[in-house]
């Protein structure tokens, strides 16, 4: 029996990637559900392409038609899930949007495969409760956590000492602080190793992107942040290692392509074959190890003091995803970034958080503090 598949941000890299992977095991997925953010040209093309007749477009406009089978509007994500009740839901969708539509996915006790960093660092402790409760399995898509996820499986939890993310370090590793100032759009959104989406790869240039993997492989993981470590790899070819008590050290290796991770989460427990480019052993370059610059990059221990705090996380990325947008659009500096969350953070810093309701007031809340910091 084919698995029944609803991926969220079909019109993504993230999902786009997905589809690509599932092209290639037809006999495997049936794809029950697609849905975008805005892009119903591309959403109507992937449904003909894969025979999907359930789709959802969130932000709607009004020259978008009207399709029997097409839901619309805030709450579309979430009606596409409890519709089409899949065997597992892609979540690609980005940015804390992604949140609620995870929250529901495992509260259905649906397989969740979490391409949305976001889902876990502002509200893992909801999903995480929610997930216990339904029996939802978990599955990260993130190339570092599910290399950490691979490594561990067949470990007992107890034996594991230290998680070990690793970061390519972003296009401005070797440039002076001092020149962040000058950084553009343009020379933010090239990145060394990945294709990406433009929110993520302006998150790496900063490593914030790196800050955020910590909280969520916290979550995931079920281990303290203090005992996760980041490490700047250049040539993205480890892509995270598990550190255990007996000082062995497994990583997980192969070309950087999230068609890899997507393939694993779709088939887990199984692996699936890949007609991909293979990893030639005997034509690896160097593989460099170093740690980060936490001065110029000061992300990194932003991100661990957010995660003191059960507020705090949903604040650090809500007031990201409007300064990475203001920088974007040319309204703030590269170098402006960090510092603009940071002041979010310190300005709303004695908020509180006791649902899932009070999370989603909070990043409203925090978007709007951090667009008057913008202006």
């Amino acid at each position: 029996m084919k698995k029944r598949v609803l991926i969220l941000g079909s019109t993504g890299s993230i999902g786009r990637s997905t589809l690509d992977v599932i092209s290639m095991h037809k006999n495997r997925f049936k794809v029950v559900g697609l849905s975008a953010n805005t892009n119903l040209g591309l959403l109507l093309k992937q449904a003909d392409e894969f025979d999907v007749d359930m789709l959802a477009l969130s932000k709607p406009d009004e020259s978008s038609p009207r399709r029997k089978n097409l839901i619309t509007g805030p709450e579309a994500h979430l009606e596409l899930i409890r519709l089409t009740k899949p065997d597992i839901v892609l979540n690609g969708i980005s940015g804390s949007a992604g949140f609620l539509p995870s929250l529901e996915t495992v509260r259905m006790g649906i397989t969740l495969a979490v391409a949305n960093k976001e889902s876990m660092v502002i509200g893992g402790r909801f999903i995480k409760q929610e997930a216990n409760k339904s029996g939802s399995h978990i599955i990260p898509v993130d190339s570092e956590h599910s290399a950490i996820f691979q490594c561990l499986k067949g470990e007992a939890p107890r034996s594991v000492k230290r998680l070990i993310l690793t970061a390519s370090g972003g296009p401005f590793r070797d440039m002076p602080k001092e020149d962040f100032r000058h950084v553009t759009p343009e020379m933010a959104l090239k990145h060394p190793t990945w294709n990406m989406g433009k929110r993520i790869t302006i998150d790496s240039a900063t490593m914030m992107n790196k800050g955020l993997e910590i909280i969520e492989a916290s979550w995931l993981f079920d281990i303290d942040v203090k005992n996760i470590d980041v490490w700047i790899h250049p040539q993205s070819i480890i892509h995270s290692m598990v550190e255990f008590g007996d000082t062995s050290i497994k990583a997980q290796m192969g070309l950087p392509d999230m068609r890899i991770p997507i393939s694993y989460a779709l088939g887990w427990p199984v692996r699936l074959p890949l007609d991909l480019p293979t990893l030639n052993i005997d034509n690896v370059p160097a593989i460099e190890f170093f740690p980060p610059d936490t001065e110029r990059f000061p992300a990194l221990e932003l991100a661990r003091d957010a995660a003191s705090k059960p507020h705090l996380p949903c604040i650090m990325n809500a007031a990201d995803e409007v300064a990475v947008d203001a920088f974007l659009k040319g309204l703030i500096r590269f170098d402006q970034i960090i510092e603009i969350v940071k002041t979010s953070m310190e300005g709303l810093y004695h908020e509180e958080i006791h649902s899932p309701e009070d999370l989603m007031i909070l990043d409203n809340k925090t978007r709007e503090y951090t667009k008057e910091l913008t202006r």
